[in-house]
């Protein structure tokens, strides 16, 4: 299975096959959102760390190639999966020639789909730091450990999630729509109190063990992860 930390934007415009990888990643544990334009993967890609990008070749607007090449050449370097009917030898090439890490076409298997998005993902969006370190609180995404100080705490896969949020922005104040979208997908219903609770988990186990509160609420917007 994937790691559960694992965000892919789904760029497709079939969109009943689109909702069956949605479905399929989601299963596996996945955080997965879903454009059907190269003008809405654009933005969407800019606006959040994907691990992983499906996209397809044939799309309205912009093609998969052009948007590829837009992609690269605003400098994201997050891994891409090629994903179209067509086979050819010269798509195939010119889906690589354009920046795309990978290429399956349709049909295709969803076992394959996901065991290449997981080579994928493993790479990791290269900017990313490899450890997360917010006074003495420390984060390894790659190995989902988590340690204050010495020592080391337990968390489940949505209270990482939310953990990674906050110490990617420590010092920020962060609403929970911002910490909705960063720890679950836009799928998700906005109206829930969901933050709230997993809050109050995250500082029964990463504060108030060590007798300190470094997430701090800011009534009226949301929360924040003191910085040192």
């Amino acid at each position: 299975m994937l790691s559960p930390a694992v965000r892919v934007l789904i760029v497709e415009d079939e969109v009943k096959l689109a909702t069956v990888i949605r479905k399929g990643l989601r299963e596996e544990g996945l955080l997965a959102d879903v454009a059907i334009k190269g003008e809405d993967a654009l933005w969407m890609a800019d606006a959040t760390p994907y691990d992983a990008i499906v996209l397809d070749v044939m799309l309205p607007g912009i093609d998969g190639f052009e948007t590829c090449s837009r992609l690269r050449a605003g400098g994201l370097r997050t891994p891409i999966l090629m994903l179209t009917a067509r086979d050819a030898v010269d798509d195939r090439i010119a889906g690589l020639d354009t920046g795309a890490d990978d290429y399956l076409a349709k049909p295709f298997d969803f076992g394959e789909l996901l065991a290449r998005l997981r080579a994928l993902a493993r790479r990791g969006p290269t900017e990313r730091s490899p450890v997360l370190r917010v006074g003495d609180l420390e984060f390894d995404p790659a190995s989902h450990r988590v340690r204050r100080g010495e020592s080391e705490i337990s968390l489940r896969t949505k209270e990482l999630q939310l953990l990674e949020v906050f110490m990617r922005h420590p010092g920020e104040v962060l609403s929970r729509y911002q910490l909705l979208e960063g720890a679950w997908d836009m799928g998700y219903e906005h109206k829930s109190n969901v933050i709230d609770v997993y809050v109050r988990y995250l500082r029964e186990k990463v504060d108030r063990p060590f007798g300190l509160e470094t997430i701090e609420t800011v009534r009226g917007v949301g929360y924040r992860l003191k910085a040192p």
